[in-house]
């Protein structure tokens, strides 16, 4: 059986964001060894929650 979608009915609220790993290694200012862990961890892409998740950051005091 066929069923017909209209467009307008559809909502993008089920879909997950992803993201390449070094475009989100570069975004939130990653050093080269955590973008490395997190390729070798999760691949070349990963979804945004996956990332989110994983990804350490080394605090940065003044």
């Amino acid at each position: 059986m066929t069923t017909y979608l209209k467009t307008d009915e559809i909502e993008d609220k089920g879909l997950k964001k992803v993201w390449s790993v070094a475009e989100f290694a570069k975004r939130y200012r990653l050093d080269r060894e955590e973008e490395a862990r997190l390729f070798k961890l999760l691949g070349p892409f990963a979804s945004q929650q996956e990332l989110l998740m994983n990804a350490s950051r080394a605090p940065r005091f003044r």
